[in-house]
Parts: structure tokens; sequence; C-alpha cells
């Protein structure tokens, strides 16, 4: 099938948005680096959703990353001291990534994620917020957050529990384990699992299956659905953003920096 590639003269190289039939493709193109993203391809996501929902031949949006090591690896690391360190510089990474996150999250087409490689921290995030996670067996999975220092913002820890429910949520998250594509479907975090040479043909299949189906359905479906997960009204996001900005602000994140720079373990205090 031929691919037709847009927007390459309005967001970053880094980010491949193609229209293939039914489908349109958004991939994470940094594989020097595992596709780990950058601030600038969070930007470009929403850009990319946007233009792809504006067209009613795409039914379905697949996200993938470039190469075979990586579907997304998390955040790109050598951007945090300049993007992630400071109350202000924090908060301004936090909006952009955030709303990037909800442009998916909230998209009103169907959304799979084509998993292969390392789907780890807010790679794997984004691969929550997508309907859809169809991985291959190499693929592993983690959220190190914890073995960073960092906050993970509410949001996503709401795509985690919905997931992996509340008791999993809590083991994936204190743990900051890594798991291989067997057990993370077993955890909820994926769908299907395939070997590494059919995971072109399941993507395709589910395409084809989900392409057939009655758009406006599966939009008010997936609205529906997308209204029973929402946060409580009694959740205090003021104070779940304090408690994110405070990990950032911590000696524990200044450290996790420096050990992930010197290849070496992080020595926490809780301060």
């Amino acid at each position: 099938m031929s691919a037709q590639r847009i927007l390459q003269d309005r967001i970053t190289e880094h980010l491949i948005v193609e229209k293939r039939g039914p489908a349109g493709w958004i991939t994470f193109n940094d594989p020097a680096r595992h596709n780990a993203v950058s601030y600038a391809m969070w930007e470009g996501i929403p850009l990319a959703l946007a233009e792809l929902a504006a067209d009613p031949a795409i039914r379905v949006v697949v996200l993938t990353g470039a190469g075979e090591r990586a579907f997304v690896s998390g955040a790109n690391i050598s951007q945090f001291d300049q993007l992630r360190s400071g109350e202000e510089a924090v908060q301004a990474y936090e909006k952009v990534a955030e709303a990037a996150q909800l442009a998916l999250y909230d998209y009103d087409k169907p959304t799979l994620a084509r998993i292969r490689g390392y789907c780890i921290g807010g790679g794997l995030n984004i691969a929550l917020c997508c309907d859809v996670r169809v991985a291959s067996e190499d693929s592993s999975f983690a959220i190190p957050a914890g073995k960073l220092g960092l906050g993970y913002r509410m949001t996503a820890i709401r795509n985690l529990v919905h997931a992996a429910g509340p008791a999993g949520a809590l083991e994936i998250f204190l743990t900051a384990a890594r798991y291989p594509a067997a057990e993370a479907q077993g955890r909820g975090l994926v769908h299907k699992v395939v070997p590494a040479s059919g995971l072109d043909a399941a993507v395709d299949d589910y395409v084809a299956q989900i392409a057939a189906n009655a758009p406006l359905t599966l939009r008010a479906g997936k609205i529906m659905i997308r209204e029973m997960q929402k946060l409580a009204p009694g959740v205090d996001m003021e104070a779940m953003t304090r408690l994110v900005m405070d990990c950032f602000e911590s000696n524990d994140y200044r450290e996790g920096k420096r050990a992930f720079a010197e290849k070496r373990a992080p020595v926490f205090t809780g301060t």
C-alpha cells in the first residue's frame, strides 16, 4: 500500500506522519535515541492528530517507532537539564507533554499502538493512551520514574490504573521493574503479543477490522468509555500537580539525572 507523507514542513523531522489507505500512521523517528520523545515531538503530536482527524478517509491511527529496537524509550533525557530543571521550565514542559497525551487519549478516532522493542516510561504512557496495543514478543515494558526521581503526572497514573488495576499499577510503579511482552500482556498493558515476524500482519488485521466498522458507532462508544474513565470530581488536581513539582525540585531528582549520566546506581535520600 502506498504511503503519503504529510506535515514535513510543520513538525519535527523526528515525527513522521503518513496516510496509508484507511489508516494514519505516526512514527516516532529517532532510532539513535531509541525514539525518545523530545519537546518538539510532543509539540507535533496534536498537530498530526488534528490533520488526520480532518480526513474522513482515515478510520484509525497507528502509532509506532522507527527501527526494530524501540517503540518509545521514554522522554529524551538529554533535554532534562534545559527543559525539566526549575519550576517554570518544568511547568512549561509538563504543559506541552500533557497536551499531547490528552490529544491522544481523547482522540475521536480509534488508535492503535504498534510496539516493537522498548516501551518505557513516557513511551508506555503513550501506548496506554491508545485504544489497542499490539506488541512483538521481543518488546519490554517499564515505568522507571522511581529510578530517576522525577514526577509522574496524575493523568499518566490514571492510564496505568485503568490498564493494570490499582494493585497491579502499584506494583509496576513502586518496583520500576521491566517486564517482557508476555508478562506485560498478563498485567493488562498489552492486548496482543505476536512474534516479531507477525507484527505487521497483526496490525493490518486490526486496521482492517476497525476500518470496516461504522465510524460514528465507534466514536460514540469510545467517547462513552472515556466518560466512564474520567477522574473523580473530588480529585484535587492542584495538589497532585504540586506532588509532581516537588519531585522535580528535589535533591533526588538531581541525583537521578547525575546517576543516569554517569551510568551508576542512584543514591536517594528522600529530600
